[in-house]
């Protein structure tokens, strides 16, 4: 009783920040704290009960409403989503090993007991809730942020995130526009200057060569090298060469008319080459940089993933260890930088990205929205690939 007592004061201490209405439940574990509103304890969402194709989406009004278990975290009210190809994959059971682990560290899970899961990683919405040491946000800000994979998403009316996950929303978009950006601008962020070490005081004049330029990490991609002052030279299909000339690119290639490594060997050399491809990409597209001046090669395709699916955590971590090291010494002994990149939960990162939003140098790129009811919809439209920007889903 002591402690729930302490609790409720420390609660009301917050309330001249957080004027939503809240209550203090208690959990069966002392260090579990929540805070979901009073009104209401489901909420309606997309979920899966299993992995498959798109028969297994489901959706639900009885969903539980996600509570503050940790004094870093902040509940959003989702007002609009977005679908990315990994959500596609994770309805499918991509990655479910190690998600698996990282959702249960001490491996008490028994199989199954990640569902119902709902996916989707992007939000922008309002702030409704906040954990007692949040600070730089307060019930009624306009944020955005992308959720890790391992976290329930976002595809629901509420959606709970860590405090340094979440950003303030650009001031010059809409939620519809803001939600397409998050987790494409994180992982091209990542690749780019986090392992690419590019960034606006070293990219003046660099040769950049993006391959798979009209998709979400792409068409950000363009963008933030050009406001870098990149020359970007662009692959893509023929019907995306307008879209990706428009957000900057200074030449575009079309993969479909003909050698494309033959097309690139006439061209300069590149400083850095960013991969949205993978599979027999890499084969050739590591001949296209400069030797031996440090340019790079940073592949977002990686097996990492697959290699736990198939091997288990053990071995297929070392699986990975031995194919990266392999691949690595391998080319820097040919003169070049061979590097993975994954997607990163930031939300300072993502402070970032809205300055130069604002600042106009980076503008969403939306192919299609869907209302919250059309989800499979949309997850149809995302897994038949050949996309020409983000697929966006309006929740409010």
């Amino acid at each position: 009783m002591e402690f729930l007592k302490t609790c409720i004061l420390r609660r009301h201490a917050c309330t001249a920040v957080c004027f939503w209405r809240s209550q203090v439940v208690q959990k069966s574990s002392a260090r579990k704290i929540s805070t979901t509103s009073s009104r209401s304890t489901v909420m309606p969402a997309w979920v899966i009960d299993k992995y498959g194709n798109n028969e297994v989406l489901r959706f639900t009004q009885n969903m539980m409403i996600p509570i503050i278990h940790y004094p870093n975290e902040v509940i959003i009210k989702v007002h609009a989503a977005s679908v990315n190809p990994i959500d596609v994959n994770m309805r499918s059971g991509y990655g479910a090993t190690a998600l698996n682990m990282k959702r249960d560290p001490l491996h008490i899970r028994t199989k199954g007991e990640e569902f119902p899961l709902t996916l989707g990683r992007d939000v922008s919405g309002v702030v409704m809730e906040c954990g007692l040491d949040v600070r730089y946000f307060k019930p009624g800000d306009e944020v955005w942020a992308a959720v890790p994979p391992w976290k329930q998403g976002t595809l629901s009316e509420f959606v709970v995130v860590s405090g340094n996950e979440v950003s303030h929303k650009p001031r010059s978009l809409t939620h519809t526009q803001a939600a397409s950006l998050p987790y494409v601008a994180l992982t091209a962020w990542s690749a780019i200057n986090k392992v690419g070490g590019l960034n606006d005081e070293n990219c003046t004049g660099k040769r950049v060569l993006i391959l798979g330029a009209s998709g979400g990490v792409g068409t950000f991609a363009i963008q933030i090298m050009k406001a870098w002052d990149a020359h970007v030279t662009a692959v893509c299909s023929r019907d995306a060469s307008e879209l990706v000339r428009k957000l900057g690119a200074d030449d575009v290639l079309d993969y479909k008319s003909g050698n494309m490594e033959e097309q690139l060997k006439s061209l300069k050399p590149f400083d850095f080459i960013l991969d949205n491809v993978g599979g027999s990409t890499e084969t050739w597209a590591l001949n296209c940089l400069k030797k031996w001046s440090g340019a790079t090669y940073v592949t977002l395709v990686t097996p990492f993933l697959l290699n736990m699916d198939r091997l288990g955590i053990a071995d297929g971590m070392l699986q990975t260890g031995v194919t990266v090291g392999s691949k690595t010494l391998k080319h820097f002994w040919q003169g070049v930088h061979y590097r993975w990149a994954f997607f990163m939960a930031s939300g300072p990162y993502l402070d970032d990205i809205a300055q130069l939003v604002d600042a106009g140098k980076i503008q969403p790129v939306i192919e299609k929205t869907f209302p919250f009811s059309k989800v499979p919809e949309a997850f149809l439209k995302v897994e038949r690939g050949h996309a020409r920007g983000k697929t966006v889903i309006t929740v409010v």
